[in-house]
């Protein structure tokens, strides 16, 4: 698959899981390569990114008998950002999808 596709909906697949709960790095990061092929410590500089601009925030969690893990959660402002964004990703996808199956037709 073209790299640059998954650039551009890297970010918007955080979010999404986050939207659902919250989660350390490790696990979006697992979660995401078993459905998109991504290089290993792509998710991190999505998540510091994330965090500086205040989409996330984050918290230690500690587990039973390992060490504590930084879960990353959805701001106010994380979740508004989602929203907006997935209404755009979505919009556009069918646009594409509308431009693609009218191809077909040649």
């Amino acid at each position: 698959m073209n790299i640059q596709y998954k650039k551009g909906v890297l970010e918007l697949c955080v979010l999404s899981l986050l939207k659902k709960h919250d989660c350390y790095g490790y696990e979006i990061s697992e979660y995401l390569s078993t459905h998109i092929d991504i290089a290993d410590g792509t998710v991190y500089p999505i998540l510091r990114k994330l965090k500086s601009e205040g989409i996330l925030t984050t918290y230690m969690q500690e587990e039973s008998g390992g060490p504590p893990r930084k879960y990353y959660s959805l701001t106010k402002l994380g979740r508004e950002v989602y929203e907006k964004e997935r209404a755009e990703y979505l919009d556009f996808a069918k646009k594409v999808e509308a431009l693609l199956e009218d191809d077909s037709d040649d």
